[in-house]
């Protein structure tokens, strides 16, 4: 078994064994489950076959704040408590620590976002039947897939931005108001909207289908998959940031 291998299943037995873990991801769940639930409850058809995705994705949306408060405190509470130290003898080698730590975080993440999501979509189906979203029709799939990678490379994002700042506490005061308050005004203020669109939660609006291309208010420059490889920058430049970090200051 080669070392990341070894250092990755440490990691990932670090994540399951905290109970924490437990409740963020059912947290999420009830979150995007919920609101789901009431949004297609109040959902009529008439507009756009697209609309049908509204009920689905704004959960997930308002639940994303669940999963990146689990992926930053997953790897901020190492350094807060000063267990990174037990981490680095344990695995020198503070590359492949990192790697491993990201690969746990990501892979937990993504299967959760997954469960969640699929069972989000059946659930807005039952309620709203007929005028739910097609599975047969690409622009469902490509929401979804979309809505899935999203929410893994959002929170793999906000994870390597918490090795950075190297507090749970700092990160998501940082983070949160910038990724999820600020980041919905600003993205539709004229005067800093070709700047302000480009931020990680805008880009998932548009990967997620839930905004139109050329929408005065909330159209945005680019399209779905343009959006995911955005989002694979801002995951890129974050992981080189958390690396570099956790190489050259001390524990």
């Amino acid at each position: 078994m080669s070392g990341f291998v070894r250092a990755a299943s440490a990691e990932w037995v670090k994540v399951r064994s905290v109970r924490s873990t437990v409740v963020s991801l059912g947290l999420f769940a009830f979150v995007a489950l919920g609101l789901s639930w009431v949004i297609a409850n109040g959902f009529t058809a008439g507009g756009p076959a697209t609309d049908a995705l509204l009920p689905v994705f704004f959960g997930l949306l308002t639940a994303q704040l669940v999963l990146v408060t689990f992926a930053v405190a997953t790897v901020g509470a190492e350094f807060s408590t000063g267990t990174i130290r037990a981490s680095l003898a344990a695995v020198p080698s503070r590359g492949r620590l990192f790697a491993a730590k990201m690969t746990a975080v990501g892979l937990t993440v993504a299967a959760a976002a997954l469960v969640v999501e699929l069972a989000v979509f059946g659930l807005v189906r039952v309620v709203i039947g007929e005028a739910a979203a097609p599975l047969t029709a690409w622009w469902t799939v490509e929401s979804l897939l979309g809505g899935w990678i999203h929410l893994t490379l959002l929170s793999v994002f906000t994870a390597a931005i918490a090795v950075m700042l190297r507090s749970t506490v700092v990160t998501l005061s940082v983070l949160l108001p910038v990724l999820f308050l600020s980041g919905q005004g600003l993205g539709n203020i004229e005067a800093i909207k070709p700047v302000a669109q480009y931020l990680p939660d805008q880009v998932g609006m548009v990967v997620m289908h839930l905004t139109r291309p050329g929408d005065p208010q909330f159209g945005r420059d680019y399209g779905p998959w343009e959006g995911i490889g955005i989002l694979v920058l801002w995951t890129a430049a974050a992981l080189v940031g958390g690396w570099l970090v956790m190489r050259r200051r001390d524990a």
